[in-house]
């Protein structure tokens, strides 16, 4: 609350505080320092040339009529506030009385730098600002009392010395003593902000009632009016919002405005600064929960700091350790191949050397014989000795005097890919992905399907390369992936219906699998909404109404199913016959994905069927006609589909009544709405249907 109460001028707490037309306050005595002249007095003032009237040297002509003005003073204060000092006033003019600005100066808000125009009673057309000025003193009260009631808490003394500071930091206070003993303005300590001690519970600002004020007039003298001495205010003038006595009423200032009983603006003044002070304690309360979070993450960042450095050392000790090995695995092989080539060399040394003394010696033995000069024992010897020596010469072969290794070394170290991936070796921000979150609002079903909508949580740094998407059977089996990829919505098609599935994501990347999301709850519809699939269709239907209406153009039969799969459930629909012309035999039922649709439903393995003209029915499978059944169809007329894969049965209704017992039995898998017809017939196709609770009593098949 202590910076409220200072001026903004000073800097100090405010002495005989005045109200300024823009609502900030000021201190008096600082109001004479900040009074200045505008610009245009400036000009009036150097035509006017010394002399005359000094009221009209410092003439100030406002922007507007309600006193304010836009000029900014064009010197500056050491409290940062821009000033002018006021133009002395020509020798032998009346001193101004005190308290009162010069004739026609002006006063800018060091806060707002709006101006505002001082008439001729100067600074006193000012409102003093009593309320600010009675909780200043109860301040300075309260703040004395306890500056003499706080004690140091490192003292030696008993009793301790009162405490002069408060370092705000360390959340310990230190007399003079032991400030200078234990905090010193210097190393660490530098930096700590020093405080005065804090008020005690009982003082302004302390949590208390500060023991001042007893509400208006209790006790403390009420304030008049600052044109009429001897009157209290008593009305609030809401234009011109200020209180006013009776006699300014009288007086007609504010007769055409707005005036209401002072006692009502106060209450009603008080209620609306109340309610806006609950906005700013709810900021308040969130403001002090966000700097207990953003402490608790100092902490956090301190933690994670000093395990991430102690990760960093030994990553790196690792990488120093494969590369030591590494080195010592290279010098190995160094080693190896120095030894190889030696031997090599010294073998080859000792070979050249063995074969050059005995060349050498057959040599000089040679020479000898030569030199003797007995013909015939020359003769004797000279084959055998030429032959010697020529065989001598062939063990010189070509390559038998170069060295058989060299002297340098064929092995190249490639160390820099290394050395690059050294230099490029940094920090990436690649941990698991987090949680992903269910976009509840976005996942829905319709029919058999389901989609799901997630996303990442916000500030989220992980990078993510995609996600699984794992569903369970419906029926509270194991979960089971249904999509892997990018993307954050997806739809599963051809599930039960009537099935509660629990769906859940997971997001990976890189790093690994991150954790799970919360399991959503999804649940298919009870009954089936379909039409007929224009996709799978033979050429020659012809699909109208939606897709719900089917006929065809050709004289043969041609299959058309249905957009919806059943494997499990009860299911039932309907067909109503909207043309039927000479008698043809249009089918009903059900088939697989890939049944023939160029001749009539129920002729192949892949459909289970019921074919009626207008006076009897037949079930058929495989090309297998039976269980013949009074009771055909004309126009107009409704035939019921009942599937029950629960049973593993299908029966058949015309208009209302049951074509016998259930036409199929130990019927299993995956299976489609259909129907055959040609251009004779034109049906429309009914679904959303509830099961028939109750049925006609079958009509029993022919012998």
């Amino acid at each position: 609350m202590e910076e409220e109460l200072k001026c903004p001028v000073c800097g100090s707490l405010f002495r005989e505080p005045i109200i300024l037309p823009c609502s900030h306050n000021v201190c008096l005595p600082c109001a004479r320092t900040i009074a200045v002249q505008t610009p245009e007095s400036e000009q009036h003032l150097a035509a006017g040339g010394g002399g005359g009237d000094h009221a009209d040297k410092l003439s100030l002509h406002s922007e507007t009529d309600s006193g304010y003005g836009s000029y900014t003073p064009s010197l500056k204060s050491p409290n940062g506030v821009r000033v002018l000092p006021l133009v002395p006033a020509p020798p032998g003019a009346a001193a101004a009385p005190r308290g009162a600005g010069p004739a026609s100066s002006s006063l800018t808000c060091p806060q707002c730098h709006r101006s505002a125009s001082l008439d001729q009673r100067g600074l006193r057309g000012f409102q003093r600002n009593r309320l600010l000025e009675a909780i200043v003193q109860r301040y300075q009260q309260g703040r004395a009392a306890a500056a003499a009631a706080a004690k140091c808490q490192l003292c030696d003394r008993s009793p301790p010395e009162p405490a002069a500071v408060l370092c705000e930091q360390c959340e310990v206070l230190y007399c003079a003593a032991c400030q200078l003993r234990c905090h010193p303005a210097r190393g660490p300590f530098a930096k700590h902000r020093l405080a005065p001690p804090p008020a005690h519970p009982g003082a302004p600002g302390g949590g208390g009632d500060g023991g001042g004020g007893k509400g208006a007039g209790g006790g403390r003298k009420l304030p008049t009016c600052a044109e009429h001495d001897l009157e209290n205010y008593s009305m609030y003038c809401v234009s011109c919002r200020s209180p006013v006595c009776y006699q300014c009423l009288e007086e007609g200032k504010h007769s055409k405005h707005d005036v209401k009983a002072l006692g009502a603006m106060w209450k009603q003044h008080k209620a609306q600064l109340s309610q806006a002070l609950n906005g700013v304690s709810d900021k308040a309360k969130e403001a002090k929960e966000f700097l207990v979070q953003l402490k608790n993450l100092l902490q956090q960042i301190q933690e994670n700091g000093l395990d991430y450095e102690a990760c960093l050392v030994a990553q790196c000790d690792a990488l120093v350790d494969a590369l030591t090995r590494q080195k010592a695995k290279l010098l190995t092989k160094v080693t190896k191949e120095r030894e190889h080539k030696l031997k090599v060399v010294w073998d080859q040394i000792n070979h050249c050397t063995l074969k050059l003394r005995q060349s050498t010696g057959l040599m000089e033995y040679c020479l000898e014989v030569i030199k003797e000069n007995d013909p015939s024992g020359f003769l004797q010897i000279s084959d055998a000795l030429i032959k010697r020596v020529q065989v001598s010469q062939e063990q010189w072969v070509k390559g038998a005097l170069e060295p058989k290794v060299s002297a340098e070394f064929d092995l190249t170290l490639d160390s820099e890919p290394l050395l690059q991936s050294i230099h490029q070796l940094d920090f990436i921000q690649m941990k698991l992905p987090p949680v992903p979150l269910l976009q509840l609002e976005k996942c829905c079903t319709r029919n058999n399907s389901v989609t799901l909508a997630w996303r990442m949580p916000p500030l989220s740094h992980n990078p993510v390369e995609g996600y699984i998407l794992e569903l369970d059977d419906g029926d509270g089996g194991q979960f089971r992936e249904v999509y892997v990829g990018k993307e954050t919505l997806c739809t599963i098609d051809g599930l039960h219906f009537n099935s509660t599935y629990n769906a859940r994501v997971k997001a990976f990347n890189s790093s690994g699998v991150g954790p799970y999301s919360k399991t959503v709850i999804l649940q298919t519809s009870d009954v089936a909404w379909f039409t007929f699939d224009p996709s799978s269709a033979h050429r020659d239907i012809v699909l109208s109404n939606d897709n719900q209406t089917a006929t065809c153009n050709s004289y043969d039969d041609r299959v058309v199913l249905g957009t919806a799969a059943f494997s499990k459930g009860v299911h039932y629909w309907e067909l109503h016959v909207d043309r039927y012309d000479n008698h043809p035999d249009p089918a009903f039922g059900i088939a697989r994905i890939n049944v023939v649709k160029d001749m009539m439903l129920g002729k192949d393995d892949k459909a289970w069927a019921m074919y009626v003209d207008n006076n009897r029915s037949w079930f058929m499978h495989c090309n297998s006609h039976t269980n013949r059944t009074e009771g055909g169809v004309s126009k107009g007329a409704t035939v019921g589909v009942l599937l029950d894969l629960n049973k593993h049965n299908l029966t058949f209704y015309i208009n209302g009544q049951q074509q016998g017992p259930p036409a199929f039995e130990n019927i299993e898998g995956v299976f489609m709405p259909a129907l055959s017809l040609n251009r004779n017939v034109q049906v429309t196709l009914h679904t959303g249907l509830e099961v028939p609770q109750s049925v006609k009593q079958p009509k029993l098949p022919n012998n």
